[in-house]
This record gives C-alpha cells, sequence and structure tokens, in this order.
C-alpha cells in the first residue's frame, strides 16, 4: 500500500511527477510480539483481581442465635478474632432461631457487600433460600454447628460429629445409671437438624439396654427456663426418674434446678455442648457429664476458610467437614478450658 502526497497544479493535466511513498508497519515479528505483551498484561491482570476484590471488601458477617447462650456467643466471639487477625473488620447479627430475621440479616450482609458470612443458621430447610441468595450475590457463607439440605450452595458446612458426641454421652450416661433405671430425655428444636441427630445418637445407644426405660421424652427448644418448666411437670408425673439425658447445656441446667429444687439432687444428668455453666457445675458434683463440641476451633476454621476462599476463590476444604466430640467428666473436667480441653 502506499500514501500519496498531492500537490496543486495550474493545469488539469495529470501530475506525472507524483511520487508513492511507502507506509511504515511494523514487521510480522514485533506485531506478534505486541501482541504477545498485549496478553501477558491481561492475563497478569486478571490474576490481580481476587486480591483486589479482597483489598476492597474487608466486611465478614456473622450471623448466629442469640449470644445469651454461652455456646453462640463463644461461636461469635471466636468468629471474630479469627476475623480480625487476619484483617478484616466484622458484623455481628442475631436471628434468635427466627429465619425471617435471618433472611433480613442476610440481606443486610448483601447490602453491605460483605466478603464473606458465617452463619449458626436457623433452620436447615428455611436456610437454603437466604444462602443461595448471597451465593447469587458473589458472597460465600460459611455455615458453622448447624447444616442446611443442600449441598452447592454454601462454600463449608463445618459442624462438630454431633452422633459420635451423643453416643459418648449415652454411654458415659449408661454408666452412671447402671445400665438400669427409669430415665427422661429432652430434645433441642424439632426443627433443627443437630436436635434429632442427637437424639438418634442416644437412642441406638441406649435401646441396647432394656433395662434402662424412658418414661418421658420432651422438647424444650435449647432453653433453660422451658426445660426447667417441663422437668417439673414431669417430676410429678414420674417422680422415680433415676437419669435425664439432654440435648444441650441449657436444658440440661434448667433440669438441674427444678430436680434440686423439688429435693431431686441426686438425679443423674448428662448435658451436650461444654459449656462453661456445665462444667462448673460438673466440678461442684451437681450434672454429671457433657459432650464438648469445639466450637471456637469449628469458628476459627470458618474464618481460615473464608479468608482463602476471598482471596483465591476456594476454601481448600471440602464443603462438608465434621470434628469430634469429647466427654467431659468428673476425671478430665479440671483440664477445661473455653470449649475446649487442654492437653
Amino acid at each position: 500500500m502506499y500514501r500519496y502526497t498531492h500537490y496543486h497544479q495550474p493545469s488539469d493535466k495529470p501530475n506525472s511527477n507524483l511520487t508513492p511513498t511507502p507506509m511504515h508497519f511494523p514487521s510480522r515479528k514485533k506485531s506478534l510480539f505486541l501482541l504477545l505483551s498485549l496478553v501477558s498484561v491481561l492475563f497478569a491482570a486478571a490474576a490481580i483481581i481476587p486480591s483486589t476484590r479482597a483489598a476492597e471488601n474487608k466486611l465478614v458477617a456473622i450471623i448466629v442465635p442469640s449470644p445469651e447462650n454461652p455456646f453462640f456467643k463463644a461461636l461469635a466471639d471466636a468468629a471474630a478474632e479469627k476475623a480480625k487477625s487476619l484483617g478484616y473488620e466484622t458484623l455481628i447479627l442475631v436471628h434468635n432461631d427466627d429465619p425471617v430475621k435471618q433472611a433480613q440479616l442476610f440481606e443486610t450482609a448483601i447490602a453491605r457487600k460483605a466478603a464473606a458470612i458465617i452463619c449458626d443458621n436457623a433452620g436447615a430447610d428455611a436456610t437454603v433460600a437466604a444462602v443461595k441468595k448471597a451465593k447469587a450475590a458473589k458472597i460465600p457463607s460459611f455455615l458453622v454447628d448447624r447444616e442446611i439440605n443442600t449441598t452447592g450452595d454454601a462454600a463449608a458446612q463445618i459442624v462438630s460429629n454431633n452422633y459420635q458426641g451423643a453416643v459418648l454421652g449415652a454411654e458415659e450416661f449408661v454408666r452412671l445409671m447402671g445400665e438400669k433405671g427409669d430415665y427422661v430425655e429432652l430434645l433441642g428444636k424439632e426443627t433443627d437438624t443437630n436436635a434429632h441427630i442427637r437424639s438418634k445418637g442416644y437412642n441406638d445407644t441406649l435401646s441396647q439396654y432394656p433395662d434402662l426405660k424412658k418414661v418421658a421424652q420432651q422438647s424444650a427448644n435449647w432453653i433453660q427456663t422451658e426445660a426447667f418448666q417441663k422437668m417439673q411437670t414431669i417430676i410429678q408425673q414420674f417422680p422415680n426418674i433415676k437419669g435425664v439425658i439432654s440435648g444441650n447445656d441449657t436444658m440440661a441446667l434448667g433440669a438441674y434446678s427444678a430436680l434440686k429444687a423439688a429435693g431431686k439432687g441426686n438425679v443423674i444428668v448428662v448435658g451436650f455442648d461444654g459449656s462453661p455453666d456445665v462444667a462448673e457445675s460438673i466440678k461442684a458434683g451437681e450434672i454429671k457429664a457433657t459432650v464438648l463440641q469445639p466450637v471456637v476451633q469449628l469458628s476459627q476454621m470458618a474464618a481460615e476458610q473464608a479468608d482463602k476462599f476471598i482471596k483465591t476463590g476456594k476454601s481448600g476444604a471440602d464443603e462438608k467437614q465434621t470434628v469430634d466430640c469429647i466427654l467431659i467428666n468428673p476425671d478430665n473436667v479440671k483440664n477445661y478450658t473455653l470449649f475446649g480441653l487442654k492437653e
């Protein structure tokens, strides 16, 4: 191709002195070099997108049931402490086991453009829509303590091995009961998957002992005052009960208070969670044992995996993760720490 320079001539005749000048284009080799350089620049820019996004979104939302329960308070505090140590701001929100409130809190986290959500959820079915909505907004959810009834929506579901823990607690209960006697089971909230898993672990174990007789089974919805009231009624119906096995420590404390008030402080009570209040009760010779959930460890795992996901797009672990529980009784309670056990 040529570039022509035009001169104005006084005549209409063609100008025979016009000289074609070649245009200057880069060589093929140079063009290829420029193209490859541009591609490498684009790949480099793409590689820094995750860290840029992480730098922009520094908020981790932590959504939990009532922090009046020491288990949930420890969960929220441990997650917040770990997230802060990793450089994030935190926002702790409380749903009080209300799925509608929880959905609103997920909306709050989405509106605040949170980098991740850590949640102890308000229901295995009721939470699915909220987690899906967060995922659609490109906010990963890390569920701690309670699972949901789907896979592929949450970035992680990190829970205690509730069945294994329930078997541990039931085996200790059998030993304490001397393999015989009337007993009561207090269940957690009936919409909570953990309540059913623990109950199954208890019953799969206790049903093997024909001289152990379950005379009552009541849900107290994880609540101490409700367990106290339910236990008062049960005592009137079954004054000769020898033991109570509870789905969590809060209900165990309520049940023991009712028994003690009725002059039955010698009734064997076993709980589940490993709360500080029950550890103190075990030291005092009241509640006999509990099953410790390592909730501080679970929360720290959630925060660490959230950090990795924010930076790389992957948590580095399977979605479903379980951590074994530990039996706490008079033999090892001296080594108890906050939802943990020293070596």
